[in-house]
């Protein structure tokens, strides 16, 4: 189990370029599709979790995926798993890529990786709309939470502890209503 989430997570770190959110696609893979480490359910509260703490998500994510896993050895294996590779590459990068960074060539393939990288955002975008259960009722609520965040300039914290108060608040509303409503019967 522990070479399994090394292993997993090193080839993660090794094969995901982009960021964070675009590991996010190929870790629910992994750990979703392939291993059945969580569920989708799961995956979607993990990364609302992730998403809220401080750090970079991938971090985040397989510290949470390991521990729930195999505990503190899971999540260690997991977070070295995750980095060293990057680590690596970053550094392999920091001692060559200064000789080539004003080549035509590297900058042409810079920009012809950043569609990809946008895509492999978007993916687990409508993965998660899948699976969070979003509506025509309901689709008001992440629309207005980019509003707020790419236009308003509200902080994503803001907004996270907004819609949990508010979610709390109508819950409670609609457990009062089914009592009147018991009760009338």
């Amino acid at each position: 189990m522990y070479f399994s989430i090394f292993t997993e997570f090193f080839k993660i770190g090794l094969f995901t370029f982009g960021g964070g959110y675009a590991m996010i696609p190929i870790i629910q893979n992994v750990v979703v599709d392939k291993r059945g480490w969580l569920t989708k359910e799961e995956f979607v509260e993990m990364l609302a979790v992730v998403q809220s703490l401080p750090g970079p998500i991938s971090v985040n994510s397989a510290l949470f995926i390991g521990y729930k896993t195999a505990k503190f050895w899971g999540a260690l294996l997991a977070l070295l798993g995750i980095v060293i590779p990057s680590f690596v590459i970053i550094l392999f990068i920091a001692m060559v890529f200064t000789d080539f960074v004003d080549t035509p060539l590297v900058a042409k393939a810079f920009k012809g990786i950043r569609p990809a990288v946008v895509a492999l955002i978007a993916a687990p975008i409508v993965n998660m709309y899948k699976v969070a259960g979003v509506n025509l009722r309901n689709i008001w609520l992440p629309v207005v939470a980019v509003i707020l965040i790419c236009w308003a300039g509200v902080s994503p914290v803001w907004v996270i502890l907004g819609t949990a108060v508010f979610s709390i608040l109508f819950m409670m509303g609609m457990e009062k209503r089914a009592l009147r409503k018991g009760g009338e019967k």
